[in-house]
């Protein structure tokens, strides 16, 4: 199923939030602003985050007065995220389109990112509910504690799937269980059906994550929108590096090029990955948290937005490019 069948009953509603990012180019008071925020703001990529804040309140009592603003406050607070793992990771593309820190350079880049954090603030604020506004301040904080983390662990070959999977949490998971909270707290949810959607939203955000860094060892440039293997590269151990030093912990080729930063070895590694029936695996663990993520949504009412999350789920464990 698409992307598009699964958003059938928010379609309308994200496109809203898309020409509510879009206008912040639009509104701004300067003119290389503008054009830096319309660069920014051109593509949403899958809108996965803002999608579950608004199937989560259709799930629950919707009000778009209060849903419309922290989909755009998420969906913001991401983007920020690129733009500043953009200029750590010196990328020189996001999506297939230049980055900011390759137009503009990294201090320009890092502003801008401040900027789109501050205006993700300035929109979650406009739902006038203290849980969300502080859900969003403890997002923000344990985003940029998963960033330190996964900088201080850089090619440290000797991490843990615990260490893994938090990191990862860190990383993606808290971002997709504040879109699912703040859907379901804004939506008057009981307080099991909060801890229902928060669930789904942790265990979602990890699954998404194990598939987009088995989808670095195996999907093209193209489709990337950055080398394959990049993550492996920059030093950053994630699960089917991991699995290849579990099998083979003499002389792996994941070690040495991290004791060496000897391209050649990420090279070797990068095949013996896709060689040895690691990405079977990962997609299997990944299934795993997409059960974990489903489990109690069968409580919920049976409405259209609930066959959604589960059409989601099923949808981002399947992704093969």
């Amino acid at each position: 199923m698409e992307l598009d069948q699964i958003y059938a009953p928010v379609r309308e509603d994200l496109n809203l939030v898309r020409e509510t990012i879009r206008s912040l180019g639009k509104d701004a008071d300067y003119e290389w602003l503008a054009r830096q925020l319309v660069h920014i703001t051109q593509g949403m990529g899958k809108a996965i985050r803002p999608a579950l804040t608004l199937l989560t309140g259709r799930t629950f009592k919707y009000d778009m007065g209060y849903h419309l603003p922290a989909a755009v406050s998420v969906e913001l607070m991401h983007t920020a995220t690129l733009v500043h793992d953009d200029v750590i990771d010196k990328a020189p593309t996001r999506r297939g389109r230049a980055t900011i820190n390759s137009l503009w350079g990294d201090e320009l880049a890092i502003l801008m990112g401040d900027y789109l954090f501050a205006k993700a603030g300035e929109f979650v604020a406009e739902t006038r509910h203290p849980r969300v506004i502080k859900l969003f301040s403890q997002t923000l904080a344990t985003i940029s504690r998963g960033e330190i983390i996964q900088f201080r662990f850089a090619y440290n070959p000797d991490q843990t799937r615990d260490d893994y999977f938090r990191r990862i949490y860190g990383k993606t998971g808290s971002l997709f269980s504040l879109s699912t909270q703040a859907g379901a707290i804004l939506g008057q949810a009981s307080e099991e059906g909060i801890s229902i959607m928060r669930d789904y939203g942790d265990n979602l955000g990890i699954a998404f994550q194990i598939v987009d860094d088995i989808l670095d060892f195996t999907s093209t440039p193209e489709a990337l929108g950055k080398p394959a293997g990049s993550d492996l590269v920059q030093g950053t151990l994630t699960l089917p590096a991991m699995l290849l030093l579990e099998r083979y912990p003499d002389n792996n080729p994941v070690r040495l090029f991290f004791e060496t930063r000897d391209k050649e070895y990420a090279t070797q590694a990068i095949q013996m990955v896709l060689n040895s029936g690691v990405i079977d695996e990962c997609y299997r663990v990944a299934r795993e948290f997409r059960d974990r993520a489903c489990r109690g949504l069968s409580t919920l009412p049976g409405l259209p937005s609930r066959k959604s999350l589960l059409d989601l789920a099923e949808f981002v464990v399947n992704q093969k490019a």
